[in-house]
C-alpha cells in the first residue's frame, strides 16, 4: 500500500503536531460531521464502510454504535488503549505518531452516539503517552476543536484520559469500565452490555484505538473508498504487529487479505539464519498455534480466512515461531502470563491457569510422563466455556492446539513409561 492511512506519520513528518495534521486535512471530517451531518448519518457511513473492531473481536463498528440506548442519557465513548496483549504494539505507535487522527476518531464516535464526554483508557505503563495526549487535548480545546458550542453549533464535547494500573484483564471492556469507576478491574456479568449499561450505568460505546483511527478518513473519503481496500467482508487496512523469529519485526499497515507469506517474507524479511517457519500465532499470546505449512502461509489474513487454518485473526499480532523452538517452551511462556494476569473472579480460570502453569513447568523440565500432558489438555478443556470473559478461553488456545498439532515436541520432553510402570517401579523399590 503506497499511501498509508493509519500510520501516516511515517510518510508525513511531524504529523503529531496539530498544525501539520490540520494542513493534511485534520479535523475536516469532524467539522463536516458536526455541521452538515446528523449523528445517524455518521453511524450509517461507518456501518456502510464495513469497518470491524480492530481490538480482536472483529465486530462491525457501525452496527455496535446502533445498539446505543437512546432512552437513557448521558452517553459515553471510551477508547480502549489498554494495549496489553503480548505481541501487540500497534496502538502505541498510533498514539505516539498519529495522535490527532485517533482523537478525531474519538470525537466522531462521540458525535455519532450523541455523547458529550469521551475517555481514553490507557494501560498504566502508558503514562507518558497519557501526558502527551492531555497536552494535545488542551491544544484542541484552545483551537476550538473541542469544548463548548463547536463550530457554532449546539454540540459540545470534552475528552479525558484515564490511566489503569497495568492489569491485562482491563483490556476486556467491562473490566475496563469497572476500573474507570474506581472498582476492582474484573469483568461484569453480561447482559446487560455496555451500549445499554456501561460507564456509570449509562449507555457506552467502547472501541479500540486502531478502530477509531480509521473513522476520520471514512467520513472524509466515504464508505465506497474504504470498501475498495481489503476483501469483500474484511474491508480496509490493518496494522499487523509482526514479532518473534523474523528478521524485521515491527508494525506493517497492509490491506486485510494479505497473506501470511507476504507479511513474513516480503515485509518481515524472512526467518533468521534461513530456518524454517514452524508455527504462527495470529492473535498474540491469545492465539491457537497454526502449523506453518504452505496452506497456512498462503492464507489471507482476514476475519473469514484465518479460521480455515484453525485460528482467529484477533488483533493481528503475528508471532512467528521457527524450528529452533519447542512448543512446550511457547506454552510455558503463555501460561505463566495468563496465570499471572487472571483476575481470579472465575474459579475455572483462576485455578485452571494455576495448575496448567505447574504442569507445563514439569513437562518443560523433563519431569513429566505423557499422562501429565493429557492432564494438561484435560484441565484446559475444563476451563473452556465456563468463564465470564475471554481470558480463560485465550489461556487454553495455545495449549489445546499445541498438544494436538505438535505432539512430537511433547513426546520428546516426557517419559514414555506408563503410570502402571511407574507404580511397579515404586513397589519394587519398597
Amino acid at each position: 500500500m503506497s499511501d498509508l492511512i493509519l500510520l501516516r506519520h511515517r510518510q508525513i513528518p511531524d504529523l503529531n503536531q496539530l498544525d501539520v495534521y490540520r494542513q493534511h486535512g485534520g479535523f475536516e471530517a469532524f467539522q463536516k460531521a458536526v455541521t452538515t451531518m446528523n449523528p445517524y448519518a455518521v453511524t450509517d457511513e461507518v456501518k456502510d464502510s464495513g469497518l470491524r473492531g480492530r481490538g480482536g473481536a472483529g465486530f462491525p463498528t457501525g452496527l455496535k454504535w446502533t445498539f446505543i440506548d437512546t432512552e437513557n442519557w448521558p452517553h459515553y465513548v471510551v477508547a480502549n488503549a489498554d494495549e496489553s496483549e503480548p505481541g501487540t504494539f500497534k496502538d502505541r505507535e498510533i498514539m505516539e505518531g498519529n495522535p490527532f487522527q485517533f482523537l478525531e476518531g474519538v470525537a466522531l464516535a462521540a458525535y455519532a452516539i450523541e455523547a458529550a464526554e469521551a475517555y481514553v483508557y490507557l494501560r498504566g505503563e502508558f503514562w507518558q503517552i497519557a501526558d502527551q495526549l492531555d497536552r494535545q487535548i488542551s491544544e484542541l480545546e484552545a483551537a476550538g476543536l473541542l469544548g463548548d458550542k463547536l463550530f457554532d453549533t449546539d454540540y459540545s464535547l470534552r475528552i479525558y484520559t484515564h490511566l489503569g494500573a497495568g492489569a491485562y484483564i482491563c483490556g476486556e471492556e467491562t473490566a475496563l469500565l469497572e476500573s474507570m469507576e474506581g472498582k476492582l478491574g474484573q469483568p461484569r456479568l453480561r447482559p446487560p452490555f455496555p451500549p445499554s449499561y456501561g460507564l456509570y450505568g449509562k449507555p457506552t460505546v467502547v472501541n479500540n484505538v486502531e478502530t477509531l483511527t480509521n473513522v476520520p478518513l471514512i467520513i472524509t473519503r466515504g464508505a465506497d473508498w474504504y470498501n475498495s481496500i481489503g476483501t469483500e467482508k474484511s474491508t480496509g487496512p490493518k496494522i499487523f504487529s509482526l514479532s518473534g523469529r523474523v528478521n524485521k519485526p515491527g508494525n506493517y499497515e497492509l490491506p486485510l487479505g494479505t497473506t501470511f507469506r507476504e507479511l513474513i517474507f516480503e515485509h518481515g524479511g524472512g526467518i533468521p539464519d534461513g530456518r524454517q517457519v514452524k508455527a504462527i500465532m495470529a492473535a498474540g499470546a491469545s492465539s491457537s498455534l497454526i502449523i506453518a505449512n504452505d496452506e497456512a502461509l498462503d492464507t489471507p489474513m482476514d476475519y473469514e480466512s484465518v479460521p480455515n487454518v484453525g485460528a482467529q485473526l484477533g488483533s493481528a499480532s503475528i508471532i512467528v515461531i521457527d524450528d529452533s523452538v519447542s512448543i512446550d517452551w511457547v506454552l510455558r511462556k503463555t501460561l505463566h502470563f495468563f496465570s499471572h494476569e487472571s483476575c481470579g473472579k472465575c474459579t475455572p480460570c483462576r485455578e485452571g491457569t494455576f495448575w496448567m502453569k505447574h504442569i507445563i513447568d514439569r513437562v518443560h523440565q523433563g519431569e513429566a510422563a505423557w499422562s501429565d500432558v493429557e492432564l494438561l489438555n484435560e484441565v484446559a478443556l475444563q476451563i473452556k466455556g465456563k468463564c465470564l470473559c475471554a481470558l480463560g478461553e485465550f489461556a487454553i488456545e495455545a495449549v489445546t492446539s499445541g498438544i494436538q498439532r505438535f505432539e512430537p515436541d511433547f513426546r520428546a520432553k516426557v517419559s514414555e513409561s506408563s503410570d502402571e510402570d511407574e507404580l511397579l517401579v515404586e513397589s519394587e523399590k519398597a
